[in-house]
């Protein structure tokens, strides 16, 4: 770890030309991917049993979203060799020298120990455990162990972007439930599918730096194979909090209705219909967000009619 930083410095520290401002710390923190983050730990606050105090519910979402924003600088950090050789990457805040790697490790280990510390304090421990759980996950096992090795990198290390309605359900609870085991499930079955479209066609930005992502190693048609079957095992689980009650009838016919847009866009990948991947990814957005939009929203109702 320690050469990995050295490296760094020598590549990319001298091109900073000048301090860094906020927003540069700001874009560390991969303001899209908290964004999700907020999103999906809200909605496990909101769909767990119980209620909780408004204020230590801001708290907690606020935490969970520098935890999360934490993990990012920190993957940032880590990856800053080959995120400047990437197209997709290089203008990131460490590969155009806008944030040192030192600074931006400070910045990463600070947040995370922060927002660990609070949450246990101000919330409950069960819920800073699965955050620092979230944070190791992302950061050691994704990124410096995963990711560069195997071309199951996205299917284990997704796990750590499944945590957020854990969290937030934990926040509520105390506990782990099997119900908020199956919203880890739905994020965790859903990571592949939408990487991997994504990965399709953008394979020569990983082939590049050698990150053996599936289209790298496997080939397309295995890549396209793969991205069937997690369809086929995502969608029932996005069905299965109306069969187990914590659901209702809206939820039931929203995450059926797009769960079969969803088979029929991986189908057509499979099949290697033109764009079906583009289409796959930017649908798989859309996916996630309406079922936990929908969930969030009939339990918020259905406590306002209470």
């Amino acid at each position: 770890m320690a050469d990995s930083l050295t490296s760094f410095g020598k590549d990319i520290q001298p091109s900073a030309t000048r301090e860094a401002e906020a927003r540069d710390f700001v874009a560390l923190l991969k303001p899209r991917v908290m964004s999700l983050v907020i999103f999906t730990a809200f909605v496990g606050l909101v769909a767990a049993p119980g209620t909780m105090n408004p204020v230590l519910a801001f708290a907690a979402i606020l935490l969970i979203a520098v935890g999360a924003g934490a993990s990012g600088a920190l993957n940032m950090w880590y990856d800053a060799d080959i995120d400047s050789i990437m197209n997709r990457t290089a203008k990131r805040p460490i590969p155009a020298g806008k944030v040192t790697p030192g600074d931006a490790l400070g910045f990463g280990l600070t947040l995370s120990i922060a927002s660990v510390v609070l949450l246990g304090l101000i919330v409950n421990l069960t819920s800073a455990a699965l955050l620092a759980l979230t944070i190791f996950f992302y950061v050691v096992v994704y990124s410096m162990w995963l990711k560069r090795r195997t071309p199951h990198n996205i299917v284990i290390g997704g796990a750590a972007g499944a945590f957020p309605p854990m969290i937030g359900w934990a926040a509520v609870t105390d506990s782990v439930t099997i119900e908020s085991m199956v919203l880890f499930g739905i994020i965790f079955l859903w990571t592949p599918p939408h990487f991997w479209a994504l990965s399709l066609f953008i394979s020569k930005d990983y082939e590049k730096v050698g990150v053996p992502m599936l289209p790298v190693v496997a080939g397309e048609r295995e890549t396209r194979k793969q991205i069937l079957l997690y369809s086929l095992l995502v969608v029932p689980c996005g069905v299965a909090p109306y069969f187990m009650g914590f659901a209702g009838p809206v939820y039931g016919v929203v995450s059926g209705l797009f769960g079969a847009w969803f088979l029929m866009l991986g189908f057509m990948v499979w099949r290697g219909i033109e764009k079906a991947e583009r289409r796959l990814f930017a649908f798989s957005i859309l996916y996630l967000f309406v079922l936990f939009a929908t969930l969030a929203f009939e339990r918020l109702i259905t406590g306002w009619l209470a």
